[in-house]
């Protein structure tokens, strides 16, 4: 048995949704330990697409237990909208638990993060606008509401006095933003409360449970490496911790409970909202990969930028997060290239680095450094088996492996779960003893 972290390698949207899926049919418990509903993934089952923002995949699973962990951030009414679409398309969700110590986005919150971002105008970061910012703010400076308080009228009256004060006072005098009725937050968050409280739960108490009974954990983590808020391209970032480590905290468990930590990556690269990007593509390329990947955000639907293989992040990724293996998705999309290019490195005031620079500023000024490799021309979609695949394709694949020095594990060639080339089993194979391309 194995408790399993998974992550995204690059700046998120890397396919975690379908990976989680695949690896929740082994797991007991799955955990969403960081991030709000400004991530997405996206479920395609017997072609029924399902768009879940906070809850995790886990969940088309009858017998699996889906816990949102206190590091997440939770838009009640969001969360409700969730469970309303899969009770209509008939999904048990009597496997649920939210946390009652995870913090609440509250409508103030959405206000000042679509006030702040249109402020900075050239400057912008690229938010969602869902409030999730602002939430974890108000979450480090003690001033939030948690999702305990929901189901307890006269502390959430209470605690709501002075955030509500203040915010008021920011939108009002500083953003031009009309202030907010408070009773009106009030009864319509107890409403939530009530909807949500047989799902409520003590987030760790919930796991070690778990543990306790030998069963199998997975921790789901949103966005990607990149995206960290303390390792990833500061300040396009996330306000929460992606990486591996972020489980522990997110969830309430020691690092020695993790036993393996996998890695999702496109085989190219996408980024969604604004910050450097070495290997971007422009034109014809760019069109073909984002109209054949479906590359729009599930949570925004903005279109994502797109570019090669970034091998440098994706070593720093294996670093920061300690990968004991990868999955690669969205491989058929490179099908009909003629040749393709993966960064193995970036000239920077005309010197070579093989590392990520941890300024912004740095990085922008990057200019990568490829190698190139042919193309297949030829359509891996219907691929079961390894051996199935066109000999370019493995190569690049055994490529991939080779400059970030780490097994790949699954191999994932369509949005349905049976295109997907499971290598090794990543969760019950002997840790570092999967097979290397």
């Amino acid at each position: 048995m194995a408790n399993v972290v998974v992550i995204g390698a690059q700046w998120g949207d890397e396919g975690k949704g379908k990976i989680t899926d695949l690896l929740s049919r082994s797991a007991d418990v799955v955990v969403r330990y960081q991030g709000g509903v400004n991530a997405g993934h996206t479920i395609v089952v017997e072609d029924k697409v399902l768009k879940l923002h906070l809850i995790p995949s886990g969940i088309l699973y009858k017998d699996t237990i889906c816990l949102i962990g206190s590091g997440t951030v939770v838009d009640p009414k969001v969360l409700i909208g969730e469970i309303e679409m899969l009770l209509d398309n008939d999904i048990d969700i009597s496997g649920l638990q939210l946390a009652s110590t995870a913090h609440v986005t509250m409508p103030y919150h959405r206000l000042l993060d679509q006030a702040i971002e249109e402020k900075r105008g050239v400057q912008k970061i690229g938010t969602t606008g869902r409030g999730i910012g602002p939430t974890y703010a108000d979450k480090s400076q003690r001033n939030g509401i948690r999702v305990i308080d929901l189901i307890n009228e006269a502390k959430l009256r209470e605690k709501l006095k002075v955030p509500l004060s203040e915010k008021n006072g920011l939108l009002e005098k500083i953003y031009g933003v009309k202030p907010l009725d408070g009773e009106k937050i009030i009864q319509e968050y107890i409403q939530y409360g009530e909807r949500l409280k047989p799902h409520i739960v003590d987030c760790t108490r919930a796991i070690h449970q778990a543990a306790r009974k030998k069963q199998n954990i997975l921790f789901e983590g949103a966005q990607g490496t990149l995206l960290d808020l303390d390792h990833g391209t500061y300040p396009y970032v996330t306000s929460s911790n992606p990486v591996s480590g972020g489980a522990c905290i997110g969830a309430g468990v020691g690092p020695t409970l993790i036993d393996r930590v996998i890695g999702v990556a496109k085989a190219y690269t996408t980024r969604v909202g604004e910050g450097p990007f070495p290997t971007e593509l422009q034109g014809e390329i760019n069109d073909q990969l984002c109209s054949k990947g479906g590359e729009y955000g599930t949570t925004t639907g903005r279109k994502r930028r797109c570019g090669w293989f970034d091998g440098v992040i994706g070593k720093y990724a294996v670093e920061v997060n300690g990968l004991d293996c990868l999955a690669i998705t969205k491989l058929d999309v490179l099908d009909e290239l003629d040749e393709i290019r993966v960064c193995i490195g970036y000239e920077i005031n005309s010197q070579r680095i093989n590392y990520f620079p941890s300024s912004a500023e740095d990085f922008e000024k990057c200019t990568p450094i490829f190698k190139t490799l042919p193309g297949w021309k030829v359509s891996t979609a219907n691929c079961k088996h390894l051996e199935d695949l066109p000999p370019p394709a493995m190569n690049y694949l055994r490529f991939l492996a080779e400059i970030m020095e780490v097994p790949i594990a699954i191999v994932s060639l369509g949005p349905n779960r049976d295109q997907t080339i499971v290598i090794e089993d990543p969760i019950h194979g002997p840790k570092r003893a999967l097979l290397s391309l």
